[in-house]
């Protein structure tokens, strides 16, 4: 069993910057891709990055690459999510998830094992 908590959501204008973190329970963090999610009112949950166990594989959705960066520290069981050049589209519940399946993790929700309670960010234009 993994536990994962967000943090770092909140209300930012349209070009600011948010880094959302994401902790993890247990001591098998490094066997897990770690993978971040959207989901907006009324709309799917959508890929948004994912990063390999140990780091070394990234790989990020079209709409964000250029902006966010995602990246993991192994000894703090932490994952993180640095946004950058935020725009109103990008306002969404932002979740992580933990995938044991695949080493570089995956693009699609059902392949991911545990995921937090999401939390919130907000772009105002």
């Amino acid at each position: 069993q993994v536990l994962l908590v967000e943090s770092g959501g909140g209300l930012v204008q349209a070009g600011g910057s948010l880094r959302l973190s994401c902790a993890a329970s247990g001591r098998t963090f490094s066997s897990y891709a770690m993978g971040w999610f959207r989901q907006a009112p009324g709309k799917e949950r959508d890929f948004v990055a994912a990063i390999s166990r140990s780091g070394d594989s990234i790989d990020y959705a079209d709409s964000v690459k250029g902006r966010f960066t995602i990246s993991r520290d192994n000894a703090k069981n932490t994952v993180y999510l640095q946004m950058n050049s935020l725009k109103p589209v990008d306002t969404a519940v932002y979740f992580c998830a933990a995938c044991s399946r695949y080493y570089s993790g995956s693009l699609y929700p059902s392949d991911y094992d545990y995921w937090g309670q999401g939390t919130q960010v907000t772009v105002s234009s």
